[in-house]
Parts: structure tokens; C-alpha cells; sequence
């Protein structure tokens, strides 16, 4: 396995950080990764590696305000950047293999990107992974707490507003000790300006998601994220059966897979394509990655 670090230029000149991870030989397909907020590209080495040895390429952008990409520390600034910045990235792989499928993966908030980037890049991608994507919100934000968020964002954008604890990220000690041990892991408040252009990245997905053009079926693993089946059949890539849902104990247990993931019910939506990328995304996932939804694999 061949390991790489790149640099390119984002919106506004944000100077970005990158890395590849390459098999020896020409790569069967292209996934490039979307991490989550506060965390990096670099927390992802496992799944790389699953990947690089069935010959996938894997590139992993850490996003503006995180890892080691230029701006204040975990402020997107705005959501229309990360997904320019994700497209150009995306690009620059596809280009480096040339007739290589590519596919997008996102974890949490960066899977709210990578669902973003595929809705503007219409036709350009061969399949799409969402991890707990940030699709919409656990709980309802009160009208007072969003006019706050607001006024914050507009007046001191880097004003730390929401916190999130390491206890969330896993059930495993040793994955909470390793991210709160982790340098570029971002343990502050995230600002005001963050949590405003994800609300609002998140109000847009409903009326959106029918402009997905991906066409293939769609199977959520885990139902760890809020709003996902019901956004995702708006978009008319598949027909969710539920197996299960949050709270439910789950119907269905997948050998290989983090004990997180598996302690998780399972949500399935009807499948087609590439059931071998599908496995090996799986039988990789980290114990802290929650959920998996898988578009047109």
C-alpha cells in the first residue's frame, strides 16, 4: 500500500490538507472519504487499508477548519464551501485514475456534505455511503435557540455554542481514549457559525433529495441517523423496509463488523451493484461508525 499527502486550494484560497492511500496496481474503483465534525481524515486508516487490499483506491480530505486544513478551528464558515471543496477534491481523484468509478463516503456531518455533493454533482458519481449522516436533528431546536445561533453566527462566528462529549463517539474505551488523545481532533466548543449552516444544510435535504440522481436502491445499516430512510425515499432511489429503529433491539447481527455497529438495529432498504464494496465497507467500519447507508453501489 502506497500512502500519500496532498495540497490543494479551497473556496476562498482555505489552503486544504489531504491523503491517499493506493493499491499497487490500477484501482478498481475510487472511494474518497467525508469525515465527521471535529475529527479528521487521518482517523480512517483501517478502513483504507480493508479497502487499498481489495484494490480501491481511498483519498480522505480533512475539511476547512479541521485536521490539518487552514481556517478557524472546526468553523466550516460556509456549508457551500465544504461541498466545493468536496467536489474539487472528488475531482482531483477521478482524475488521477482516469475511468475509475468513484464513490463518496461521508461520516456524520460529512456525510450531510457528501449527500450535498452528490445532489450538485449530478451524474458524476458511481455510488454514494453515508455513516449517521447529519441529515436532520435528534430533537426539535427551539425558534429562541436558533434566532441566538443566529444573531451569534452572524455578530462572533467562532462563539463556541455546542459541545460534544467523546463518550458519544463509541462504546469502546480504547476508541474514546484514542480520539481524546488525538492532537487534531477539535475537543472545544464548536462555533456558532458551524451549527447555523448545518441547521440550515439540514432544513434543505427533505425538499432536495428528490434531485438525487443516482440510480440504484438503497440499504441503511444501523439506524443511527435521524430523518435518513424518510429523506433518502423522497429521492426515489428506493423503498425503505425497516428491520428495525432506534430504540428497537436488532433483527439482524453482521458478522465482522465493530461491536458498536453491531450493537445497532439494522434498517434495510432494497440493494443492488456492488455487494463486495458493500461487504468490505462493513466488515472495515470502526467500532465508533454508527451507521451505514449505501446509494448505487
Amino acid at each position: 500500500m502506497r500512502h500519500r499527502e496532498l495540497q490543494l486550494l479551497g473556496c476562498q484560497d482555505t489552503a486544504l490538507f489531504a491523503q491517499a492511500w493506493l493499491p499497487e496496481r490500477d484501482p478498481r474503483a475510487v472511494v474518497v472519504i467525508s469525515h465527521g465534525l471535529a475529527e479528521h481524515g487521518g482517523r480512517y486508516p483501517e478502513v483504507a487499508a480493508r479497502l487499498v487490499a481489495s484494490d480501491y483506491a481511498v483519498y480522505a480530505l480533512d475539511h476547512r477548519g479541521h485536521g490539518r486544513s487552514g481556517g478557524p478551528r472546526a468553523n466550516i464558515e460556509r456549508f457551500a464551501y465544504l461541498v466545493s471543496d468536496l467536489g474539487t477534491f472528488a475531482g482531483r481523484a477521478q482524475r488521477e485514475h482516469p475511468g475509475a468509478p468513484v464513490f463518496l463516503l461521508g461520516h456524520s456531518m460529512g456525510g450531510a456534505v457528501a449527500l450535498a455533493c452528490a445532489l450538485r454533482y449530478k451524474g458524476r458519481l458511481k455510488g454514494l455511503a453515508l455513516s449517521a449522516p447529519a441529515l436532520a436533528t435528534g430533537e426539535a431546536v427551539s425558534s429562541f435557540k436558533r434566532l441566538t445561533l443566529r444573531l451569534l453566527s452572524s455578530l462572533a462566528p467562532n462563539t463556541g455554542a455546542l459541545t460534544l462529549p467523546a463518550t458519544a463517539i463509541s462504546r469502546d474505551p480504547a476508541v474514546v481514549e484514542a480520539y481524546e488523545q488525538d492532537p487534531l481532533v477539535f475537543r472545544g466548543a464548536i462555533p456558532a457559525r458551524t451549527i447555523v449552516e448545518l441547521l440550515q444544510a439540514m432544513a434543505a435535504f427533505p425538499a432536495r433529495a428528490q434531485e438525487l440522481r443516482i440510480e440504484a436502491r438503497v440499504v441503511v445499516l444501523a439506524a443511527g441517523a435521524y430523518g435518513t430512510p424518510a429523506i433518502l425515499q423522497r429521492s426515489g432511489v428506493g423503498d425503505p423496509t425497516v428491520l428495525g429503529a432506534s430504540g428497537i433491539t436488532p433483527l439482524v447481527e453482521l458478522p465482522g463488523v465493530g461491536r458498536n455497529l453491531r450493537d445497532h438495529p439494522l434498517v434495510e432498504l432494497e440493494f443492488t451493484g456492488s455487494e463486495r464494496l458493500r461487504q468490505l465497507l462493513a466488515e472495515s467500519a470502526a467500532p465508533y461508525w454508527a451507521a451505514w447507508t449505501l446509494i448505487g453501489m
